[in-house]
């Protein structure tokens, strides 16, 4: 059994706080309206098309998964714009809510999904109490990459990943 990929999709995909007058080199600009999204502009999202070939390359190594507040939207408004097959998501039971010991909101339901599994998990709010819970609670391996919301996944971090599960 392959290990789970775990992908969030603003910061480590869209790269929301870069300049928002400078968009971000490889990286094309969509306009969309997700559920929730009613008012004003439609949502900017930055994506680069290049994610989408090393993420179906990883998916070689992996088995994807959104870990998002897009939640299953992501195959309708991302997935496309990069390539991606339909991906199952973490359907999080509640989103933005009181999180154990300092945690992230989402740290306790990845533990879950992942339910003993080895995963690698990209995300822009992992901090260091993160990686104590599941250091501490998960009995897999694991590898929790940070990505700068300004920059995006870079090619370390594909490469870090690859050679992550390559190593198991």
């Amino acid at each position: 059994m392959k290990p789970l990929l775990l992908i969030d999709v603003d910061g480590p995909l869209n790269p929301y706080a870069a300049k928002a007058q400078r968009r971000p080199e490889g990286y094309t600009t969509h306009r969309m309206r997700p559920t929730g999204w009613t008012e004003g502009k439609p949502l900017r999202v930055w994506l680069n098309p290049a994610h989408g070939e090393e993420l179906r390359e990883l998916a070689r190594l992996y088995d994807l998964v959104w870990a998002t507040t897009w939640k299953g939207e992501a195959n309708e408004w991302i997935g496309p714009h990069l390539g991606l097959a339909e991906l199952p998501y973490i359907d999080w039971p509640r989103m933005h809510g009181k999180a154990p010991r300092g945690t992230f909101w989402k740290t306790q339901y990845i533990l879950q999904y992942a339910a003993g599994r080895p995963f690698a998990w990209v995300d822009d709010d992992i901090t260091v109490y993160d990686r104590d819970m599941v250091e501490r609670e998960h009995l897999a391996a694991a590898l929790l990459v940070h990505v700068d919301d300004r920059i995006g996944l870079t090619r370390p971090d594909f490469d870090a990943l690859a050679d992550w599960a390559a190593a198991l």
